[in-house]
């Protein structure tokens, strides 16, 4: 083959890798260019000894894992007795891990080698097979520059006529658009597992999922309602519960089963904290004063926050705060400290914030006794503070 016909072959190769590349133009595809400095041990039963020359590689990615790569190299040692080489191929590159900083890879390639056989210039030319093995080594911390290094086993003349041996190490430069992203695969329910692979399509939004694409049941607080279903995720242990994962309330009254003194309440009536119906009065039990004193004992406070809840869960009930005393003390003195005594707890659940509108405050002394006064437990029951209902 004459050197013509040798850069015609070349020019063949150079069609083929653009037709793998496809149009690269506005920078639309990864390109990378590859200076090497090579070295050949040749096939001494041909007269090619060793030799060191310069390899130029020119590629890009035709894949996620493969590339096409075409190479020119050339071996031009000195002396009248040496073998001018050169060589051209078109390689295809599976890439092994490209998230990594060292990518290995492997290649297989064709092409043809050129050689001088004597000091007048005659030539032959055959067409040679290869296989190897390299890697990309991220030592720049670059995106666009990496170190190469890569092992050639070549062999020419009709698949049979000798072997190369050619290590090459360089530098790799990238042009264009870096990596291209593979566009993702449809993914209708969001769930991070692809149509394809997704077992159980339609999986509401926020599904915690397992690489089927099914939903994982996690249910933290035990009730036996998964935690995408939970209205309540917190729920105590043992406690019944209904559909939705809260603690069952039969009788629709807000106050949950375990807490509710009087199950079975109408529906739409008003009711304390302990699920009791309200009715004219709400009871204070348990809020008592300093003796002949409007201050409240420390052990009133549990009960009155207890009432305070009740009034924010029933915002439209409007109420009296009543004052009563027992029989001990004159008159005048009992309706004046009954009366002190409302005003006191109307200001608790005014810094409870219960609006004050809805909260007026009266005493009536020793005129309203439930209980004998003739007694010190008749006269305790007497001794009270009660919410008068006047408006629901």
């Amino acid at each position: 083959m004459s050197r013509n016909d040798f850069v015609g072959s070349v020019g063949a190769v150079l069609s083929a890798l653009l037709f793998f590349a496809g149009p690269l133009g506005a920078q639309e595809r990864e390109v990378f260019f590859t200076p090497m400095i090579s070295h050949i041990d040749g096939d001494t039963s041909r007269g090619y000894g060793s030799d060191y020359g310069l390899t130029l590689a020119l590629g890009t990615p035709i894949s996620d894992r493969w590339n096409v790569e075409g190479h020119l190299q050339s071996f031009d040692p000195s002396g009248p007795a040496a073998q001018r080489r050169r060589a051209f191929g078109l390689d295809f590159q599976y890439m092994f891990d490209d998230e990594g900083r060292i990518t290995p890879y492997l290649f297989f390639g064709l092409g043809s080698v050129q050689a001088k056989l004597d000091a007048g210039g005659n030539s032959d030319t055959d067409l040679s097979t290869s296989i190897g093995a390299g890697l990309l080594a991220d030592v720049f911390n670059s995106e666009r520059t990496a170190l190469r290094a890569e092992f050639r086993h070549r062999r020419d003349g009709a698949f049979s006529r000798g072997d190369d041996s050619v290590l090459s190490v360089g530098l790799q430069f990238a042009f264009g658009r870096i990596a291209p992203a593979m566009a993702a695969p449809p993914d209708d329910d969001g769930d991070g597992v692809a149509n394809t692979a997704d077992q159980c399509p339609g999986t509401p939004q926020g599904t915690v999922v397992d690489s089927r694409g099914c939903a994982v049941i996690i249910d933290r607080d035990g009730d036996g309602v998964p935690d995408n279903r939970d209205a309540c995720p917190n729920t105590m242990a043992g406690v019944a519960v209904n559909a939705n994962g809260c603690e069952r309330d039969a009788d629709g009254d807000g106050v949950v089963d375990r807490l509710d003194r009087c199950p079975g309440t109408r529906a739409g009536a008003a009711v304390d904290t302990s699920g009791c119906e309200i009715r004219a009065e709400i009871q204070l039990p348990g809020v008592n004063f300093a003796t002949n004193s409007d201050v409240l004992l420390p052990s009133a406070t549990d009960v009155l926050e207890d009432a305070a809840q009740t009034l924010r869960n029933n915002p439209t009930i409007v109420v009296e705060v009543a004052g009563h005393t027992d029989s001990d003390g004159s008159v005048a003195y009992n309706q004046s400290l009954s009366e002190r005594r409302a005003i006191a707890v109307r200001g608790f659940f005014i810094n409870a914030g219960i609006a004050a509108n809805r909260l007026t405050a009266r005493g009536y002394g020793e005129s309203e006794p439930v209980a004998d006064n003739a007694t010190q437990a008749g006269k305790a029951q007497n001794r009270r503070v009660v919410l008068r209902v006047l408006a629901r």
